[in-house]
């Protein structure tokens, strides 16, 4: 199953989240609180997918996918709700919305693993 990590600056949301995925068998590599962490962990945990908040304290999560996109240009991101449209312009591959609906959620965890799935089978 895929590794997902999940950075939100609210303890509660990555708890609510987290719970969410671990019903749907779903691996949690880490949690961060902020953008730096974000990065630290990234580069911990190699995830398959990282659920990214955008608002958060030291860094935000727009400045985190720019760098974790740096390390990785092929990493998968997916942005929370706030500044959707900046957050795909930068590279994320889809957003979620708070409070998180168990379905959305799931089926854009399919779509954007499938699509790195395709896109590698495409490179081969």
């Amino acid at each position: 199953m895929a590794k997902i990590l999940i950075v939100d600056d609210a303890q509660f949301m990555r708890m609510t989240l987290a719970s969410i995925l671990k019903k749907a068998n779903y691996e949690i590599v880490g949690e961060a609180a902020n953008g730096e962490e974000a990065i630290q962990r990234f580069k911990e945990t190699k995830p398959d997918l990282i659920f990214m908040d955008i608002t958060m304290p030291v860094m935000n999560g727009l400045e985190a996918i720019k760098s974790i996109l740096h390390l990785d240009k092929n990493a998968n991101t997916v942005g929370q709700q706030k500044v959707v449209v900046q957050a795909i312009e930068l590279g994320a591959k889809d957003f979620i919305t708070k409070p998180f609906d168990e379905t959305r959620l799931l089926e854009t965890i399919k779509r954007v693993l499938h699509l790195k799935n395709n896109s590698v089978t495409d490179m081969k």
